[in-house]
């Protein structure tokens, strides 16, 4: 794609920034209705399904525009749209391989999060070996029957539907022998169990299917096409998805600039310390090739490429990125930085008085545990400490 701006991309750049210093929520979202109602608000305004395509709901616009669209959302931090999984890759894994009565029924009430998805494929014993799973799928004619178990299930307890890698045929091979299908969450045989993490949240899921019920007419594909589908999906959430994660980045490191300037050592801001600000310029650095690289799959998914290797390669960079970051953000917190507990999208929003830090972290255990962190966000990054390691 072509990385210069337009003189319609710059003005496009001025509409949105207008937009959204108008617009952005000054208040924590705390409910969810409220992060639908912000998610309708961004959709309503074109920012939503940027790439796609406009019969099924999107706006059909161009990789550069969305890429403005995520470096303005930085800017001011706004919140994350709400239904990640569902925008993210397995509404293009519907777009894909989905029939068209599938994609006029469930496309455009992803985009608005009308309805809310999550992804059920990894099982207790089927993680890095997928194909190992054990779900049966019992074809009943118009219908099949499922019964299992998954894990590790992200929004579990808010989603209405699933993307389901189920087993099919015990016959053939394990990966030949898998068929995907949408499954309603909301209806008797599904019951979720939301994971308690060791921060108090729940950010992941197991889900109990007993006699669940999915419909013919929800089968992605053919039967036993699951694995070749699967491979789909995990290239979108790998590669196509990496954009929206570069802009969580970009808000988490504006807001770790933010830290530096005000805690200090010997007296001054921790920003002048030399070996601060070069290990700052290297997460700073780091940054811009993740956002290039995200860029480049983006490019190749709007020529009509499959995410391929490079969503792959993306996945590893990306997450070898994360590690150094919260790293270094975890050494500049300081040990208060370990108690923290997570905002949606004011990753290191200051807090002045230190009895505030421990108040936050020991105040109502019960209310805590019920709260959802942000996608991809951990205990620590909410608020600044009053001392650093530096």
């Amino acid at each position: 794609m072509d990385l210069n701006y337009a003189p319609e991309d710059r003005e496009f750049r001025a509409t949105t920034r207008r937009w959204l210093e108008a617009n952005v929520p000054t208040q924590d979202l705390k409910t969810l209705d409220e992060r639908k109602a912000w998610h309708r608000k961004l959709y309503e305004a074109g920012y939503v399904g940027m790439l796609w395509p406009k019969e099924y709901g999107g706006w059909g616009t161009t990789p550069m525009r969305q890429a403005i669209v995520q470096d303005e959302m930085a800017r001011v931090s706004a919140p994350p749209t709400i239904n990640g999984l569902g925008i993210g890759f397995i509404g293009p894994t519907i777009i894909v391989h989905g029939t068209e009565a599938q994609k006029q029924r469930y496309l455009k009430k992803m985009l608005t999060a009308e309805e809310i998805w999550c992804q059920l494929y990894s099982e207790p014993n089927a993680g890095s070996d997928l194909a190992s799973l054990k779900t049966r799928a019992e074809d009943q004619g118009d219908h099949f029957v499922v019964n299992g178990q998954k894990i590790w299930t992200s929004s579990g307890p808010i989603a209405d539907w699933g993307i389901l890698l189920a087993r099919t045929d015990s016959k053939v091979a394990k990966h030949r022998g898998i068929s995907c299908v949408l499954l309603n969450m909301r209806q008797p045989g599904v019951e979720v169990r939301p994971l308690k993490q060791i921060t108090g949240s729940s950010l992941f899921s197991e889900v109990f299917m007993t006699n669940a019920r999915a419909e013919k007419s929800d089968l992605i594909g053919n039967v036993n096409q699951g694995w070749e589908i699967a491979q789909t999906t995990l290239g979108f959430e790998r590669g196509g998805n990496s954009l929206g994660r570069v802009t969580r980045y970009t808000t988490a490191f504006n807001q770790l600039v933010k830290a530096t300037k005000e805690l200090k050592r010997g007296g001054r801001p921790l920003l002048e310390d030399a070996s601060v600000r070069a290990r700052m310029g290297r997460i700073y650095a780091d940054l811009e090739v993740q956002r290039y690289a995200a860029l480049r799959v983006l490019s190749a998914l709007q020529k009509g490429d499959a995410p391929g290797s490079a969503s792959s390669i993306t996945k590893l960079s990306y997450t070898e990125f994360e590690k150094r970051y919260y790293e270094l953000a975890l050494e500049i917190l300081g040990p208060f930085g370990q108690l923290m507990v997570a905002r949606r999208y004011d990753l290191l929003g200051l807090v002045r008085d230190p009895e505030e830090h421990h108040r936050r972290a020991r105040a109502r255990p019960a209310e805590r545990s019920t709260r959802r962190p942000a996608e991809g966000l951990t205990p620590w990054t909410s608020r600044s400490a009053p001392t650093s390691n530096y």
